[in-house]
């Protein structure tokens, strides 16, 4: 048990798209959602899955920074977390240890949240699979973190290359993560027909026999 309040800071008036807003790219797969943002967007390729039957994800980005070897930063956005929120945890790339195992990941499900994203390990893999919250990681460690801080909470960080703010979009499925700012939602949003067509028009003529593209 950790007997002083250690360093954490969490910031305060989170703001969030709306549930029509995140309803948009319900369904969206990560690909598509790449190229309404224009080809961009996706976290490292590291950060994937730990289950490819547990990988569809879309819900509202509530981040932390717990820095390497450390969860304190996760366990602190419990605190504040919402329904509909996945949460992003930066370990700063560290693989040395596990950021969270099955007993953190079953309180997310117990305060609402929908899944995890973090660009460092994971562990108690049997466990995780039976919470049932999809689980997105670089990899598996079955070492302890401490939980000793500093962190943030709800402050922009940086996984698997991109910058996430708290409010951004997150869609995932078995190809990767893909982070959708909040400010750009709608611009995105209005996209999403564009390339179904332009996909599907592609498709057609590829089953009909193209050999290539047109120059």
């Amino acid at each position: 048990m950790i007997d002083e309040a250690p360093p954490i800071r969490i910031a305060t008036d989170l703001a969030r798209p709306t549930p029509e807003e995140v309803a948009l790219f319900r369904d969206v797969q990560t690909g598509v959602a790449v190229d309404a943002l224009g080809g961009r967007g996706a976290l490292d390729h590291q950060v994937k899955p730990l289950f490819a039957d547990q990988s569809i994800l879309c819900g509202v980005a509530l981040t932390c920074d717990a820095g390497a070897a450390d969860n304190l930063a996760v366990t602190a956005a419990l605190t504040v977390a919402r329904e509909g929120d996945v949460i992003v945890a930066a370990a700063g790339g560290h693989m040395g240890c596990a950021v969270v195992g099955d007993l953190v990941m079953g309180m997310m499900r117990n305060n609402g949240v929908i899944g995890f994203v973090t660009d460092g390990c994971v562990r108690d893999t049997r466990g995780i699979r039976g919470v049932g919250l999809p689980c997105f990681a670089s990899g598996v460690s079955p070492n302890s973190p401490a939980r000793n801080g500093p962190g943030t909470v709800g402050e922009p960080i940086v996984v698997g290359g991109v910058t996430v703010c708290t409010g951004d979009l997150i869609v995932a499925d078995e190809d990767g993560v893909v982070v959708i700012p909040r400010a750009q939602i709608g611009s995105a949003a209005k996209r999403l027909d564009i390339v179904r067509r332009n996909e599907a028009a592609l498709e057609a003529r590829v089953k009909a026999g193209l050999r290539q593209f047109d120059r």
